[in-house]
């Protein structure tokens, strides 16, 4: 919380920030982090539907679009299904990532209020940080779309999410010296960047924090092949 603010304001971020300080300690168990050198990702769900949004550049007519309190992943069957199509990756794979990545709550003004607190946090139902958005989206349908909105958009957050996988799935050699299979190894690419991906999939050993990301994924594994059936 900045020291700038005062008077009446500091009660609405002392309880902004003590929830986010709370939410934070007990679902901290990993997320989609920045790409770094080290070959050691982070490790890492209300059944109301959302309203759809209205018609924006690059939005999908799919839905629902828009936060409304509750978030459950399945709930966004629908546009995992059309995304993952378009970018043609796996669609059970993406909602699996979904669902690793519900670790936190995701309302839009508590993204944002961590946000100002930690700048490098992620936006949006797929924990997506902005270096990542900003890669994915030249010559996409949502080009014209900015990082910023993912919070309150979450079917742009999956369309992007989609993107990003079809990109990491480009750097895949053809053959890989890993016992990881494709998904497995887009997914702790989509957690740990591009890089950590390779040498993954060079033979590197992985990690206690990337194993813990590959362990909830496969919990996810089943629920989310059955959501997007």
């Amino acid at each position: 919380m900045s020291e700038e603010q005062k008077g009446s304001r500091w009660g609405r971020w002392i309880v902004i920030g003590v929830l986010a300080a709370a939410g934070w300690g007990i679902v901290r168990g990993g997320g989609h982090e920045p790409a770094t050198s080290s070959a050691a990702p982070s490790s890492s769900p209300s059944t109301t539907a959302a309203a759809p949004s209205a018609a924006s550049p690059g939005a999908s007519s799919a839905s629902p679009s828009k936060p409304s309190g509750s978030y459950e992943p399945a709930d966004y069957a629908a546009p995992v299904r059309q995304y993952a199509g378009e970018a043609g990756v796996n669609p059970q794979l993406l909602m699996a990532i979904l669902y690793n990545e519900a670790y936190k709550p995701h309302d839009p003004e508590f993204e944002r209020a961590w946000q100002r607190n930690k700048p490098d946090a992620a936006f949006g139902i797929a924990n997506m940080h902005r270096a990542a958005f900003d890669d994915t989206k030249p010559g996409r349908p949502f080009a014209s779309r900015r990082w910023e909105e993912l919070p309150d958009d979450r079917n742009l957050a999956i369309q992007a999410a989609a993107w990003h996988l079809h990109d990491l799935a480009g750097q895949l050699p053809a053959r890989v010296s890993a016992p990881l299979d494709k998904d497995e190894l887009l997914a702790l690419g989509y957690n740990a960047g591009a890089g950590n991906m390779l040498a993954f999939a060079r033979g590197v050993k992985i990690g206690p924090q990337a194993q813990s990301y590959l362990d909830r994924l496969h919990d996810n594994w089943a629920r989310s092949g059955e959501a997007v059936r």
